[in-house]
């Protein structure tokens, strides 16, 4: 008997942050599975759902017109009671009771940990489908709910942009992002930011507000009365955006004023991109299954479907594009533009 005729039914789950397309994945592993006569269960609110057997069964009636939707229709949630070493084991033992085939779980580094962590308790196939609007982990060029969180980041930019502009304002833009640059930066670059605090900019080359001062008041004598905004990463500056812009306005001689996006970043309608990535990997998440496959994450290079182990996908350090870094870099540099300014 092949591996594929062992899989008559397997387990979906998406775990922590949620992010916008997760519904796209679960409606292409079911349709997937079913294509080939595999039954899915799903439980909800992650792995707290195989803890309580908090569960429904999942076909083509119940996920045919989902993907448009943002959120998850079997819910996500944090279990710390799973990641005790009884928690795997009482997991691995409801997953045999629904005599389960295979795992897939759509989520971010926690989630893989997770499954990590039930693969010492369970010898099912497991499978990662990249689920977070971060976009941080090893092995995948993108991760689902990412360019859907860019683009809502990007709206609320270019809105703020008009405000600033109108009254000759500093505003400082705090999105999510957790460890990663990746909303930061392609937010920033969109929608034509001045400056950007990065986590892997900050790691070498701290800012500091002495920096941020001459760089605002470089671009102001460039310009003349103009809007600035900026771009900065969570976690990235004692007291966030609020703090920075009043540290900013004790020092200049115009308003500065922090915007906080928060969690409107992992909510709203999935990009044709996204959904289209979703639907990709939940595909390739039920044909690794069937293939044998155990331990890795479903992702795509260089618009190839590919795989990586589980562990590296958080042990190994997803790096940021210098090419974007520098780009923006050179494009709001008011130290040169002065220098030619003097030199016409």
């Amino acid at each position: 008997m092949s591996s594929s005729d062992a899989i008559n039914r397997i387990a979906v789950i998406t775990s922590g942050g949620d992010a916008p397309g997760m519904n796209a994945a679960v409606r292409a592993v079911v349709l997937t599975a079913e294509n080939y006569g595999i039954e899915v269960v799903g439980f909800r609110h992650g792995y707290e759902g195989v803890l309580t057997n908090d569960y429904v069964k999942l076909g083509r009636e119940s996920v045919e017109h989902i993907l448009q939707y943002s959120g998850t229709i079997i819910k996500s949630a944090r279990s710390e009671r799973f990641k005790t070493d009884d928690g795997g084991r009482e997991a691995a033992e409801n997953l045999n009771a629904h005599q389960i085939d295979g795992f897939i779980v759509i989520g971010g580094d926690g989630s893989f940990r997770g499954a990590d962590h039930l693969a010492k308790f369970w010898q099912g196939p497991i499978i990662g489908v990249p689920g977070t609007i971060d976009n941080d982990l090893y092995g995948t060029d993108n991760t689902i709910g990412y360019d859907t969180a860019v683009e809502t980041a990007m709206d609320a930019l270019d809105k703020i942009r008009d405000t600033a502009e109108a009254m000759d304002r500093v505003f400082i833009v705090e999105v999510m992002g957790r460890n990663a640059g990746y909303i930061g930066i392609s937010s920033a670059m969109a929608c034509g930011s001045e400056r950007m605090i990065l986590p892997e900019l900050q790691k070498d080359k701290p800012l500091t507000v002495d920096a941020l001062v001459k760089h605002i008041e470089g671009v102001h004598r460039v310009r003349g009365d103009s809007s600035y905004v900026m771009v900065l990463c969570e976690n990235q500056w004692p007291g966030g955006a609020v703090r920075l812009a009043e540290q900013l306005e004790d020092r200049l001689n115009f308003p500065c004023r922090p915007c906080l996006l928060g969690h409107v970043q992992r909510g709203g309608r999935p990009t044709a991109m996204d959904r289209i990535l979703a639907t990709r990997l939940g595909v390739h998440a039920v044909e690794l299954i069937r293939s044998g496959e155990t331990g890795v994450m479903a992702g795509i290079s260089r618009n190839e479907l590919c795989t990586t182990p589980l562990q590296d996908t958080w042990m190994q350090r997803k790096q940021l594009s210098q090419e974007l870094i520098d780009i923006q870099t050179k494009l709001f540099n008011p130290v040169k533009k002065e220098r030619h300014k003097a030199v016409q």
